[in-house]
């Protein structure tokens, strides 16, 4: 396990220098990254891309022993076949948690789709003992109700916070919610749902859209979110912090972290996790783009993304230097 992390540790510090992105082949996006204790390899969940209006059914799983060499895994849940039963389709953004159960490392894949009894976009959560599944699904959604009353439940992501242990699930397209999990990992406190919409900003920097994501460094919580239309060369990652997993969230000085750069022709870099190399504080942010060749509006860029990784730095208070998206 030592000697796989410091290989992967290695390969991290000349990740940008061999150009290595995108690091997926074909079209996926809205990418979940998971460094796993049970297997010591890294782990990408997407939504799989390349379908007209974003109608993606499946999530894919792909692996890595030092981050630039992923290997095609299979798929993880297939939300049109008898693995859901609840839900006929647009499997979309996927968060994986790993937590040990009796002893043994479980994984919990959180997920959005569509009902096949109707109301929208619901979010489900299936259980498996390898990072690659078979995952099981609970058997019907875990959230139903937007807890604004408008916007979409979708873009899920799991937290747990490693000063108290519990767990927290973050949601919302239009808003932006978090809640407690029960310990069973499969339910939501419902008393504890908050709505945590960073109020204010504009497109050109944090006004709120999707794709919330937090973790925890030096005794901060960080809240990522995504700005503007996923199909437009605009989207991008603004952030702010906290003190608590549910906030209040307090909007960063300079809170737009990774934006489009037309000079590289990479656009829309948004939606995005984060990931820690094991055993460091060297940090890493995995997202997706538009594929350049699909940038004009007629050719559908919403739904034809490619999975990136950069560097993620921090300044010494804290606050986080712009990413460098690189090709």
């Amino acid at each position: 396990m030592k000697r796989l992390t410091q290989l992967a540790v290695t390969a991290l510090m000349g990740l940008t220098a061999f150009g290595s992105n995108p690091i997926l082949p074909g079209f996926h996006a809205d990418p979940e990254i998971l460094y796993a204790e049970g297997t010591g390899k890294y782990y990408i969940y997407s939504t799989t891309d390349g379908q007209p209006g974003w109608g993606g059914w499946y999530y894919t799983v792909f692996s890595s022993d030092d981050l630039r060499d992923w290997t095609y895994e299979g798929v993880a849940l297939d939300l049109k076949s008898d693995q859901v039963a609840w839900a006929d389709g647009n499997a979309w953004a996927p968060a994986i948690e790993e937590r040990k159960v009796d002893g043994k490392y479980r994984y919990y894949l959180y997920f959005s789709g569509n009902t096949a009894a109707g109301g929208g976009k619901q979010i489900g959560v299936a259980v498996a003992d390898s990072p690659t599944g078979p995952f099981v699904d609970l058997g019907h959604p875990i959230l139903t109700e937007s807890p604004v009353g408008h916007g979409q439940q979708i873009d899920v992501d799991v937290f747990v916070d490693p000063q108290s242990g519990k767990p927290y699930l973050y949601w919302g397209n239009g808003y932006m919610a978090g809640a407690e999990l029960n310990d069973d990992m499969l339910s939501v406190k419902k008393s504890t749902i908050t709505v945590m919409t960073p109020e204010g900003g504009t497109l050109a920097d944090y006004n709120y859209r999707e794709a919330p994501y937090v973790f925890f460094r030096d005794g901060l919580y960080y809240f990522m979110w995504s700005v503007d239309d996923t199909g437009s060369p605009n989207y991008h990652v603004a952030y702010g912090t906290a003190t608590s997993p549910l906030g209040p969230i307090k909007v960063a000085d300079q809170p737009v972290i990774l934006i489009q750069n037309p000079e590289l022709e990479i656009y829309g870099p948004a939606h995005n996790s984060v990931l820690k190399a094991p055993g460091t504080d060297t940090w890493y942010m995995v997202y997706h783009r538009i594929n350049k060749d699909y940038i004009e509006r007629d050719k559908g860029p919403g739904w034809h993304r490619e999975v990136c990784i950069d560097p993620l730095h921090f300044n010494p208070d804290g606050t986080i230097k712009p990413v460098v998206p690189t090709r």
